[in-house]
């Protein structure tokens, strides 16, 4: 097995030598068709080809789409660190990325190609994707197994979502449960890299004191806290119940981000961004909290504040960073980077702003699409090429 997997290595080209390359790629730019689809949706009134309707495909494809492949990047990439194996690449890593495509396809033409092809295009996918992932960590003996089985998950939620929309489940299930997944997801992998990224910055210019802390049982407890709010946000009817649970949890995020020291890092853009979009979590719940105690914030600001800020923020910092660090380039945020950055954070801004009645809402919603859009659209531009081509100091044909 070693030594085919060192043949397909050498053998492989450049964008298939690693699950990050192709998956960042794929997801970043599904990102910028499907929110352009969804935006000519909202200007012109069309509908989509699909057996879903235009808001629960548009919704499908953000938290479906284009996280599930990031999530196939991290999970692909993070698996050789934890075990010390060999990636999967070549052609079994170009089959899961075709894979992932077909998906994609399917769903945005399902009214077509038929619902239940769809459904098993697209939930196949991540059952795979778990499958090979708790194969290289079962194999390993590595301990990663949980992250693995949050994967899984996902893609059950997944099938929730197809089950919906052919009238078998309720339709607010999966995409609540989706969101939930994804933003525990972000507590466990970001409370982890936000504050060890950051002591080694600081470490690195000379600080030695009040760093911030590692993770403990706080962390722990927090994380737990905010599963449960989830919960009863998913089980159970709005009120004060939730309420409370959401407001406690956001105070604990809160002080979880306030622990890492996060204004220390402003010379830093490349680990700055790490604690802008970690700030959404908190916000995210607050405002959840808001909405479970009656107060007059519309719930779709609350849930984007999860999902175009912490969501789409933390995303473009891990593959801005991952993609620096595996492809051998220095970890600095260049000028074209920064504005990625700046553009999603105006993007998410404007998206949770826009139906509190701050500003114009279609003008709001206008300009926060097009201000995602232009995010993603930089991080092509700007990390295309690196990954399309070799490793820095590795020549293209392996």
């Amino acid at each position: 097995m070693l030594a085919l997997r060192k043949e397909r290595m050498a053998a492989a080209p450049a964008f298939l030598r690693g699950g990050f390359r192709p998956f960042f790629l794929g997801g970043a730019a599904w990102a910028i068709v499907a929110l352009s689809v969804w935006l000519v949706v909202l200007a012109t009134g069309a509908s989509v080809p699909s057996a879903f309707d235009a808001l629960t495909w548009h919704r499908h494809e953000m938290l479906f789409g284009f996280v599930g492949a990031v999530i196939a990047g991290f999970l692909l990439t993070a698996i050789p660190n934890w075990t010390g194996r060999l990636p999967i690449a070549g052609t079994p890593l170009a089959a899961l990325f075709a894979f992932w495509l077909a998906g994609r396809v399917a769903v945005l033409f399902s009214a077509v190609a038929g619902a239940w092809l769809a459904a098993a295009i697209d939930v196949g996918f991540f059952l795979l994707l778990a499958f090979v992932g708790a194969r290289e960590v079962l194999q390993a003996g590595n301990r990663n197994l949980p992250v693995v089985g949050l994967v899984l998950l996902f893609g059950v939620v997944n099938g929730f979502d197809h089950a919906g929309a052919a009238g078998l489940m309720d339709p607010d299930l999966a995409w609540k449960c989706a969101v939930a997944l994804v933003i525990v997801l972000i507590s466990l992998i970001g409370g982890r890299i936000v504050p060890s990224f950051t002591r080694n910055w600081l470490a690195k210019q000379g600080v030695r004191e009040s760093l911030p802390l590692q993770p403990n049982r706080f962390d722990l407890g927090v994380i737990l806290l905010t599963a449960l709010a989830f919960l009863a946000w998913i089980t159970a009817p709005p009120g004060w119940f939730t309420g409370a649970l959401f407001a406690t949890a956001a105070a604990g995020q809160a002080l979880r981000l306030a622990r890492w020291k996060g204004w220390r890092t402003l010379a830093d853009p490349l680990v700055l961004i790490l604690h802008v979009g970690y700030a959404w979590v908190p916000i995210g719940l607050a405002l959840l909290a808001a909405v479970d105690f009656g107060e007059p914030v519309p719930r779709s600001a609350a849930v984007h504040a999860l999902t175009a800020g912490a969501m789409a923020t933390m995303i473009l910092a891990v593959m801005s960073r991952a993609t620096l660090g595996h492809t051998g380039r220095e970890l600095r945020a260049g000028a074209v980077t920064q504005a990625a950055y700046a553009l999603v954070t105006v993007g998410a801004l404007l998206r949770v702003t826009a139906p509190l009645g701050l500003i114009d809402y279609r003008l709001g919603m206008e300009i926060a699409g097009a201000a995602w859009i232009g995010a993603f659209l930089l991080f092509l531009v700007a990390y295309g090429p690196m990954l399309f081509g070799p490793r820095l100091g590795e020549s293209a044909a392996g």
